[in-house]
């Protein structure tokens, strides 16, 4: 389980690591919401979405216990998770070697070898991916980075929050995409008791939806156009437990709807992010979530390690 006060002390620990993102504040027209609607710009982040909040997090609460290894760092990912250890890795001077499947987009595969990470493709599923590089961490003694559930990871993530707070003030609701859940888990976690957390996946990767009609995190079949940043089979842990407790809301979109919510991003305000970044713009422009009348939203633009050619013409 992770606090606010988890969140906050991962905002001190990698001060100096991590970009402050802008925020704009946009025309309501992208779903026609009486309120005010902000789009939180995370995907200019160093490596190109949030997740180096929580790599950086996680690598330097290991050195600060002297958990950190001269092996480095290994990590499973859909493509982004793994940019981001290979990106806080080169920066801190460590050796990173990064597993993922052989579905990632080659945009992500380019950018890892940019880094100088060692790029082991594995599976056709983050989980095979996943099981290779646990497998491979255990056999060399390197840090082991988890792409969504891990504490460190969590409230690194979480940060973004306490930015966007400190940016807009007061909020009514964020809505975040939700893959693996630990983007959300942080952000859940920050808010707490403070902003509502809508967490918005695809149809055909519903991990966190299908955990909270269980009862527990279950295994679920992956597919779709967002499969590479939002493949998960099953949610975290650590993200289950507080969507639970902090009352997340849980939406569903489909892969016409996350395309439409892309390209909609693109002509109208000239944002190029990947697909599962648009599923929690999807949630608006699709109508599966409609704000109250002078409601202050929020969208989670968290990553754009995408091709923008089909966005164009």
């Amino acid at each position: 389980m992770i606090t606010r006060t988890d969140v906050e002390r991962a905002a001190t620990r990698i001060t100096g690591h991590v970009r402050t993102t802008p925020v704009a504040r946009v025309e309501p027209g992208i779903a026609a919401p009486a309120g005010e609607l902000w789009l939180k710009l995370e995907f200019l982040q160093h490596s190109g979405s949030f997740k180096p909040r929580g790599m950086f997090n996680r690598i330097l609460a290991a050195r600060e216990t002297g958990e950190l290894p001269a092996e480095g760092v290994i990590a499973a990912s859909g493509g982004n998770a793994a940019v981001a250890v290979a990106y806080a890795a080169k920066t801190l001077r460590l050796p990173a070697e990064v597993y993922v499947p052989t579905t990632a987009p080659a945009v992500k595969i380019a950018k890892l070898r940019q880094l100088g990470a060692t790029v082991v493709q594995h599976g056709s599923e983050y989980a095979e991916a996943y099981e290779a590089a646990t497998k491979r961490a255990a056999e060399t003694g390197a840090l082991f980075c988890h792409a969504y559930d891990q504490p460190e990871i969590c409230a690194g993530q979480g940060t973004l929050a306490l930015e966007l707070l400190d940016q807009i003030g007061e909020l009514d609701t964020v809505l975040v995409a939700v893959g693996g859940g630990g983007l959300m888990a942080g952000v859940a976690a920050a808010l707490d008791g403070i902003t509502r957390i809508v967490s918005v996946e695809p149809e055909t990767a519903p991990a966190l939806h299908a955990a909270l009609a269980a009862g527990r995190p279950v295994d679920v079949e992956v597919s779709g156009i967002a499969a590479d940043s939002l493949g998960a089979r099953r949610v975290g842990t650590i993200a289950y437990d507080v969507a639970v407790r902090t009352g997340v809301q849980s939406l569903l979109v489909d892969d016409e709807q996350i395309v439409h919510a892309r390209r909609l991003l693109w002509d109208r305000y000239r944002v190029a992010v990947e697909h599962g970044t648009a599923t929690a713009a999807a949630a608006l422009t699709s109508g599966a979530y409609r704000p109250a009348s002078g409601e202050r939203v929020a969208i989670l633009l968290c990553g754009a390690n995408t091709d923008p050619a089909d966005l164009v013409g």
